[in-house]
């Protein structure tokens, strides 16, 4: 789980580091909050690919997926692509838990 999450995490903070230099240039007046916000959450999402390891990871990487929809006020494709990158987030969590689920049960682990 953590090595699908943090994929999609890392992926996301790339993408919306590119979003905020569109940002930058749409908009000279709201240029500089857009791309605070996108610093903020960017920082955020590699922290939270650190934290995988504990529940606290998944709450702040699940908090930022709203962080990065939100930035679709300054991006519009940010909307569109912020929708898609939280479905990759939830994809990642349900199915890294499925596996992690079954190679523990293969092992003979209890879960």
């Amino acid at each position: 789980m953590r090595a699908m999450g943090s994929s999609v995490l890392i992926m996301e903070a790339f993408v919306i580091g590119f979003a905020m230099l569109v940002a930058k240039d749409l908009n000279s007046h709201q240029g500089f909050p857009a791309t605070l916000v996108g610093v903020v959450v960017i920082v955020g999402l590699i922290l939270a690919t650190g934290m995988l390891r504990k529940p606290a990871g998944l709450i702040l990487g699940s908090v930022l997926q709203l962080g990065a929809i939100s930035l679709g006020f300054a991006v519009t494709a940010m909307y569109f692509l912020g929708v898609i990158f939280a479905g990759l987030w939830a994809t990642a969590i349900l199915v890294g838990k499925r596996v992690e689920a079954r190679e523990a049960e293969l092992r003979g682990e209890t879960v």
